[in-house]
This record gives C-alpha cells, structure tokens and sequence, in this order.
C-alpha cells in the first residue's frame, strides 16, 4: 500500500509547515542566495519502510517506519527514533530539520535526521518492541553508520532500544560497533550525564536568560508542563537554583501548589507509579490549559509539539519561556507571544543540551576512554551557555526575536559550510 498522509488535525499545524515559516523569515534576513535556500530547506534522503514483526500471539503485524536524513553538510547526521501510533513524514520531516538548526546553533559537527516507526508502545511486549527495533534496524542498514547517520532516543524509545539497535547493526558488521548510536546504556558505552541532558540544557538556558532579563531565580516561579524526562529534570535542577515550581502536569493531568510543589517527593511519586503523577496529594489537580496561562514568571513547555497556539497565546502570562520539547509553539503564535514582550528561548537552542551529551557519547565511544560526570557538565553548561550568548547578541544586532535569532545563527553555519565545500 502506497503511503498516504494523514489527515491535518485540528487546530495543529502541519510541523513541516510551522518549521520552514521561521526558515523563511531568517533567511529573507541573511539575504540567503536561491541555490543555498532550496538546498538547505529539503531533505537530503526520506526513508520509508514496512516493516513485518512476528508478534506473540503467532500473528504477523506490518509497522510502517520512516528515516529523514535533512542535511549532512557539517558532519554525519544525528537524532532520535519516536515510536508512537501517531507518526507520520511530515513530522519527522520537520524534527530532522530542528536537528539540523539544533546542532548548528551549539556549534556541533552533525547534520540532522530523525526516525519514527508506527505503532503503540505501550501496547506492545518486551520482545514485540526488540523484534520491531531489529527489523527497523536491518531495513536501515544502509542508512546507519558512526561516520553517516547516528540515531538515538525520543519520544517511545530509551537506552533499552538503543542498546537492541546497536547490537543488530554490529551483528552485521561483525564487530561491536558502539558509536553507531547514542542514548546507549552505560555498560554499552553510554555517557554520564546523557539522562539529565536536555532538561540541564533547559535550565542552563532559563538561567542565561533571567539574567539577561533581570530576573532573580529565587524570587521566580515556574510551571513545567510535561514530566517526563526533560521536565522533570528541568523543574529539579530549575528548583535547586531556587525557582519555585508551582505547577507541573503530565499525561494524567496537571497540579497546582500555590506555596510550591516539593519536586523530589514529585518525582519519587511519580517513579512508585508507573510513571504518572495522577493520585499525587502534594497539589492540587487543575486543567493543563490552565497550567499553560498560570500566573508564573517561567514557562517550561516540555512535551509535545504545539501547545501553545493562537487559540491560547495571548492569555500567556510568563515573561519568560524555555522550550524543552520541539516545537512546542505554533508558528501562528509566534506573533502574539513577542508582541505581548514575552522572551522565548526556542527549543533549537533550549533543548540542545541532549544532542550535546550525545555528541560527547560518540566522542568518548570514538576515542575509548570515558569521561567523569563534572567533565561532562562543565562542558555541556558552557557550550550551552555560549550558544544562548550567540543567540541572544544575534536577537539584538537584527532586532528579532530569539527563535528567528537561533534560525539565523543556525542557517548562516550551514550555509558557509555548504560555499566552502563547494555547493554542487
């Protein structure tokens, strides 16, 4: 059966769509030439494949997986495999390209790509799942590799995948190939620092830019939306510095303290069940809308993709957001949020203190020698920190906003490299 998209939902953009529109407005303001334009905006290669997976019962499934590699230019491509009933080429389309402008604007020599496959997780066995990885990996073969294309974890998918999808890709190359993935356990060549990240990347950025707003982190209050990894992570360490977190919410709902909700007691609560906070009596339960317009001086959007929309924007309290998951502001509220002032950390830069452990993973996997935890975070905290600086100096000298401010710094990377090798 030929693939067919979706169709849109409701009141969601298309991502592919949200993503180019931000492309567009920087690169009117580079002054992009037409030939590096129509490069740097279509994907290198998109793979599609189907996938047949012997499942417990005896039965025969059939999983429809994607592979988009969006650019090579500064080096192998690199990002995650989403596997999630939702899934479909337009999305990952745009997510390769957020790799893409993410690893540019920390200064790393990768290219961007992303993965999906199809499917319902949280239905599915142990060994459905490691079948699934398997037969996902064979069909990619050919795409993977440590020096081409590097995939690692998202939405779905975590160390356990990675460490099935290392395996297989090594079995056909007849040696342990550990570098060909990141997000790997520790014992497979997995880095310190590599779980907390993105969500350290998070509040690195929230810190950068309180300063430069002239806000106090301990006179601060924050709502997190999305408690997964990222968001609790980014609430923990955000609450370490002194911000008080007031609201947090995951898939079971979202959670009010007004005197401040006790992160670690959060997370313990959340670990003893199944990885939800629903039953948690240390806040009250409010709608996640809710959460999203709350009285707070920061805003951690850290789950999905566009939840801050038109239809919400403008109610928006927070003078500040930090954007931990990708794309979780519409392009359509772009508008509205900078013309009530707010400052936006875009998730290109906000989250890429993951790609950045990832980076250093397959570093330490190339050279076979680990690193400790403090060089880990002191290398991640100052690449981080020198990426918001860039950005921020980039916002001032053309007068933009920071998200058309990290597009900009991004953009012009990847398009001198593109002229210095040479175009085609």
């Amino acid at each position: 059966m030929a693939y067919k998209e979706p169709a849109p939902i409701k009141d969601k953009e298309n991502p592919f769509e949200s993503m180019m529109s931000r492309f567009n407005i920087a690169a009117e303001v580079l002054g992009l030439d037409d030939e590096t334009y129509e490069v740097l905006k279509s994907p290198t290669r998109q793979v599609i494949v189907n996938l047949p997976v012997t499942m417990d019962d005896g039965s025969v499934k059939v999983f429809e997986g994607f592979r988009v590699v969006h650019s090579n230019i500064l080096g192998p491509s690199k990002g995650g495999i989403r596997y999630d009933k939702g899934v479909f080429l337009d999305e990952v389309k745009a997510l390769a390209a957020w790799m893409t402008w993410k690893c540019a604007v920390v200064d790393i020599p990768y290219g961007g790509a992303k993965g999906g496959i199809v499917c319902d997780p949280t239905t599915m066995s142990a060994g459905e799942i490691e079948r699934l990885t398997r037969a996902y990996t064979v069909a990619l073969i050919d795409t993977f590799g440590p020096d081409q294309d590097i995939p690692a974890p998202d939405m779905g998918t975590g160390p356990r995948e990675m460490a099935w999808l290392m395996d297989e890709y090594s079995k056909t190359k007849g040696m342990t190939v550990n570098s060909v993935v990141t997000g790997k356990p520790l014992v497979l060549g997995g880095s310190l620092g590599r779980v907390e990240a993105t969500g350290r990347g998070v509040m690195v950025s929230a810190m950068a830019a309180m300063e430069v707003l002239g806000m106090d982190p301990t006179q601060s209050t924050a709502a997190v939306q999305g408690f997964g990894n990222v968001g609790s992570w980014a609430a923990k360490l955000l609450a370490e510095r002194g911000v008080k977190i007031l609201g947090v919410s995951d898939v079971s709902g979202a959670y009010w303290n007004e005197n401040g909700i006790n992160i670690e007691e959060a997370i313990a609560y959340k670990n003893a069940h199944n990885g939800r906070l629903e039953g948690y009596a240390g806040a009250e339960p409010i709608s996640n809308d809710e959460l999203l317009t709350s009285a707070v001086d920061l805003l951690v959007p850290a789950a999905v993709e566009d939840v801050i929309t038109a239809r919400n924007a403008d109610q928006i309290q927070a003078k500040l957001i930090v954007e931990g998951a990708n794309g979780p502001t519409s392009a359509n509220a772009d508008k509205i949020i900078n013309e009530k002032g707010i400052m936006v950390v875009p998730d290109i830069l906000a989250n890429s203190g993951g790609v950045t452990v990832s980076y250093f993973e397959w570093v330490q996997n190339r050279l076979g020698y680990k690193w400790s935890l403090d060089m880990v975070t002191e290398r991640s905290d100052r690449i981080m920190t020198e990426a918001f600086n860039k950005v921020y100096a980039t916002s001032q000298k053309y007068n933009v906003p920071m998200r058309i401010a990290a597009y900009i710094v991004a953009i012009d990377k990847v398009a001198q490299t593109y002229k210095f090798r040479g175009g085609f």
